[in-house]
């Protein structure tokens, strides 16, 4: 079947990801295409994740940044350097905002107010060896110093910690590239999940995607967002032309995303 709305079976997701509980749960309305297989997966990693996500220039994320916003980035990445000599921190990465790219969809418009629209123009990732370290770094003196520095220049702010419920393959932050935290805000977090699986096996075949992980928050009452996913394109010429040219895009992901009531709010970054 090409092109046609169709009632799928139930379908189970499975994860080995620290805390969190496979169940069932049925996808409503897969816009089925046969060119488009669900995505193929590896084991998700126990490391843990702290999550710092804030909007700190009011001017598109692509113009010259703010000397407040350039002074923020370097003391951030600094700070990052300090938090991986730890021995419980396998990475700390500070990323700046360049593109919003196409891809929020219709959901949001039908549940107005309920989530925060992100912009966020710097966010820091550290992935830590546990979900219990990531949780300890959270509490720490050190990254309270961090949170209180980007507080200052922030107008909003948020920070999580999560754990790897899927993944395609590891994101590599030793080169610089074209990074994606795509924040998703969805009536349901398994059936948000399943989706994914779905649409992300497009971004596999129609942009050469070879790695994803994807963020479960630990607190739900910490974080709008259901799950985020975070990955890596060498440039944006591997990614953008397929979310503006592409008809499939919005046929098959975006309609996919609307019939399951998941909304995916992107961001597209480089390493600060």
């Amino acid at each position: 079947m090409r092109g046609r709305a169709v009632r799928r079976p139930k379908h189970v997701i499975t994860s080995q990801s620290s805390g969190y509980t496979p169940v069932e749960t049925k996808l409503e309305g897969i816009h089925m295409n046969s060119s488009f297989e669900k995505v193929r997966l590896v084991e998700p990693v126990s490391s843990g994740y702290v999550h710092l996500m804030a909007e700190v220039d009011s001017r598109l994320p692509f113009l010259p940044a703010s000397s407040t916003k350039r002074d923020l980035l370097k003391e951030c990445k600094r700070q990052c350097s300090e938090l991986e000599r730890r021995s419980d921190v396998k990475s700390a990465v500070t990323f700046r905002a360049i593109l919003i790219p196409p891809g929020r969809g219709e959901f949001l418009k039908r549940r107005p107010g309920k989530v925060h629209v992100a912009k966020f123009d710097v966010v820091i990732l550290i992935e830590t060896n546990t979900v219990e370290d990531a949780e300890r770094l959270r509490q720490s003196d050190i990254f309270f110093k961090i949170e209180e520095r980007v507080r200052e220049a922030a107008h909003y702010l948020r920070v999580i910690t999560a754990s790897n419920v899927k993944r395609i393959g590891s994101v590599d932050h030793k080169r610089d590239g074209v990074f994606l935290f795509n924040y998703f805000f969805a009536d349901d977090t398994d059936q948000n999940l399943a989706v994914w699986e779905y649409t992300a096996g497009w971004f596999q075949q129609e942009s050469g995607l070879d790695n994803s992980t994807v963020l479960l928050p630990n607190h739900t009452q910490d974080s709008e967002y259901n799950i985020i996913n975070h990955c890596r394109w060498d440039h944006l010429r591997n990614i953008l032309p397929s979310l503006l040219f592409k008809r499939s895009f919005r046929s098959y992901v975006l309609t996919n995303f609307n019939a399951n009531n998941v909304a995916a709010i992107p961001i597209l970054y480089k390493l600060a």
